[in-house]
């Protein structure tokens, strides 16, 4: 049986090796139309998936929510800060608003007689993974963020978790301020090794 060639995607290894992060303090409007938000949604959602368990969900926080979430950000900083100051709980408040649309990813892992809770998290990496490039063929900024609100278990409770759920980043959507400087990278030849027997 002779092999069926899959359709090349030209243009998408550039999209790949371009690929850059932009820190969410350097965007600006405009974020992702609702067309191209729909499209990063179903980028993340087409990641591999062992077993079909889609291991993972999606919370957007777009317009006012995002200043609504972050005035529950600040009152819980607050509160397990009380000695912090008011332009530090500003910018708790300000989290989300760094960008004009954030996507959290949350990572729904469970027992699972085959798959191991490991490879259903690597699952819900992929889905922010894929977000990214994404958003980088759209022409758009992003980034992958966790910060402390990522682990804590009254903004978790703000998200809708459940025990053992876990947030796998929060993906913040908009347009580049300035193009991104090239960060430094280790050099490729250090990591990769092939296995001789």
């Amino acid at each position: 049986m002779s092999a069926t060639p899959l359709p090349a995607l030209p243009g998408f290894l550039d999209v790949l090796l371009a690929r850059r992060s932009v820190t969410a303090k350097d965007m600006q409007g405009p974020g992702p139309s609702k067309a191209e938000l729909e499209q990063i949604l179903e980028a993340g959602w087409r990641v591999p998936d062992h077993g079909k368990l889609g291991p993972w969900r999606f919370v957007v926080f777009e317009g006012a929510a995002r200043a609504a979430f972050g005035e529950e950000l600040a009152r819980i900083f607050k509160k397990q800060e009380p000695k912090a100051d008011e332009k530090r709980v500003t910018l708790e408040a300000e989290r989300l608003t760094r960008a004009p649309v954030v996507v959290a990813v949350i990572s729904t892992a469970e027992d699972h007689p085959k798959i191991p809770k490991w490879e259903q998290r690597l699952s819900a990496g992929a889905v922010c993974q894929n977000m990214l490039v994404a958003a980088s063929a759209l022409g758009l900024a992003a980034q992958w963020l966790t910060e402390w609100y990522a682990f804590d278990k009254k903004v978790h409770k703000l998200l809708g978790m459940r025990k053992g759920d876990r947030v796998a980043g929060f993906i913040y959507l908009g347009s580049a301020a300035a193009k991104p400087d090239e960060r430094v990278r280790p050099p490729l030849e250090e990591r990769v090794s092939y296995w001789k027997g």
